[in-house]
């Protein structure tokens, strides 16, 4: 300590210090505390740089652009033939923002989605397709459909030991591709999944660069296996292939069944270095839950065993299961909300609610503000929390432009938009030691806050972080609107309080931007 150094108390230290440091321009003043140098931030100079520099960057407030490496996010993943439902949620909005966010601060990303288009829950599908559907195809929905199909295939398969057998034999026909009904069959109902999925995509405002198919990697897969099965890496066990990672306490990887079928690890591994190879990658991030955890330690630690450099460069991006207040969701059971549905509600509940507020307004202005509020609201429901925490799913309070929701962000925005109105769009003259309550200057403090933090969210791979930001701005700034005047204060404060105000709107807009929300100018 300086006090040991020098063989004085602190409190000499001090007073000795203060007489040597010249406050500049920043600091308004500085003051001996017992043992302590106390330094005072000049508030009139830091309110002037935080508004102006917000007010000139506009949208670029918080613009980082650092990075230069190209950084693949596969994310969404979705099977074909299982419906989409509300549980599949969470990794598009969080690929969505860390896209966004990652783009924020400068890298090159690549937005990839790797559609599981092959595989046993298929064969199921089109196994009680063949087997055992009697009524019509739907005209509409019919990727939901093939979802409710895959439903009953499993219970069905509970009945009789030989269905598993016709299964098994339609599975081998897929891989094999010698059966032509079955081949075909595959192609109309997959492209039924598919073309759900892109409009799925089109509503929640998801965007890809790139997709990958299961079924365009599965043969490479084998081949991949294969070559390195003849270098000793891959033994058999039980006529099935595997790594054995019993060594790195990572149990045995299973790489090819024993009947000669493929498995995701097949595919993956072919599809890791598929991605550098092809894309020149510097790092690739897989968005996928938290129950996969141990499957990619085995993977990654199976790459750099095969020699593959960039293993390290590969990361997991995990987080928790949404659950209904009744439990968690599942394909295989059934009990899922699906998307069409989620969808339905909420636009029906919320055109009603925008209706009652604004029955002056065009049905495409009550249709355009319901979808922006209800995205805001799903997108922020699943953000808000860290992706290490489960979800209960909860429309109701998520839809709520109260607590701790999107539409109470957005409805600050909303709030703004109006009082800048009332105003005529003047800011007029600002004299910026007027912004002196402890409410303005926590805001101002707040608002100087945003660039860290948006920088600390994309090297935390952590939209959750930017969420909770814009909740405290958001609250932050009603509390200083139920305490101060801002339209009827006088001239000088009332012109202060305007640059402020338009300053928390920019900022609480680039952060929604972030998590892919966009605000209603009204609401």
């Amino acid at each position: 300590t300086l006090s040991k150094e020098f063989k004085k108390a602190p409190n000499m230290i001090a007073d000795e210090l203060l007489k040597k440091i010249k406050p500049t321009k920043n600091i308004s003043k500085i003051e001996v505390k017992g043992p302590y140098l106390n330094f005072f931030i000049n508030r009139e100079l830091l309110n002037e740089q935080v508004i102006t520099k917000i007010l000139k960057e506009k949208n670029d407030y918080g613009l980082a652009l650092k990075k230069k490496e190209k950084v693949m996010i596969e994310y969404s993943q979705p099977n074909t033939h299982k419906a989409f439902h509300v549980g599949h949620l969470r990794n598009v909005c969080m690929g969505d923002s860390l896209i966004r966010i990652l783009k924020n601060k400068g890298y090159n990303v690549i937005a990839a989605n790797y559609i599981g288009d092959v595989g046993a829950h298929i064969a199921k599908c089109l196994w009680y397709y063949k087997k055992h559907f009697k009524g019509q195809i739907p005209k509409n929905n019919k990727g939901e459909w093939l979802g409710e199909l895959y439903t009953k295939a499993v219970k069905k398969l509970k009945e009789k030991e030989a269905y598993k057998e016709e299964v098994s034999e339609i599975l081998k026909q897929l891989e094999s591709e010698k059966n032509n009904e079955i081949i075909a069959l595959w192609k109309q109902t997959r492209k039924w999944s598919l073309d759900e999925f892109k409009e799925i995509y089109d509503w929640l405002g998801a965007n890809f660069d790139i997709y990958f198919y299961e079924s365009d990697v599965e043969k490479s897969g084998k081949q991949l296996v294969e070559k390195y099965k003849k270098k000793g890496l891959f033994v058999k066990s039980e006529g099935a292939l595997i790594m054995d990672l019993k060594k790195y306490d990572l149990d045995v990887f299973l790489v090819l069944k024993s009947d000669g079928t493929s498995l995701y690890s097949t595919k993956d591994l072919s599809l890791a270095v598929k991605k550098f190879e092809e894309y020149k990658i510097d790092q690739s991030l897989y968005v996928v839950g938290s129950e996969q955890k141990m499957y990619f330690k085995q993977l990654f630690k199976t790459l750099e065993l095969m020699g593959f450099k960039n293993a390290k460069n590969c990361k997991h991006v995990s987080y928790e299961l949404v659950m209904l207040p009744d439990g968690k969701m599942s394909s295989r059971a059934g009990n899922i909300m699906l998307f069409s549905e989620l969808k339905n509600e909420i636009m029906k509940k919320l055109e009603k609610e925008v209706i009652k507020r604004h029955k002056d307004w065009s049905m495409k202005k009550v249709d355009e503000t319901a979808k922006k509020i209800g995205l805001g609201a799903l997108k922020f429901g699943m953000l808000n929390q860290d992706s290490n925490r489960v979800i209960i799913f909860n429309l109701n309070e998520w839809l709520s432009f109260e607590g701790e929701t999107g539409p109470y962000i957005q409805y600050a925005v909303a709030r703004i938009n109006s009082i800048f109105k009332k105003s005529k769009g003047v800011i007029g003259e600002v004299n910026y030691s007027m912004l002196k309550s402890a409410e303005e200057q926590l805001l101002i403090s707040k608002l100087a806050d945003y660039p860290k933090l948006v920088e600390n969210s994309a090297d935390n791979l952590r939209p959750s972080m930017i969420a909770r930001y814009l909740l405290e701005l958001a609250q932050g700034f009603n509390e200083f609107y139920h305490k101060h005047q801002v339209l009827k204060a006088d001239s000088e404060v009332r012109g202060a309080r305007m640059a402020l105000i338009i300053s928390i709107k920019q900022v609480l807009k680039n952060g929604l931007s972030l998590l892919g929300i966009e605000a209603p100018d009204e609401m």
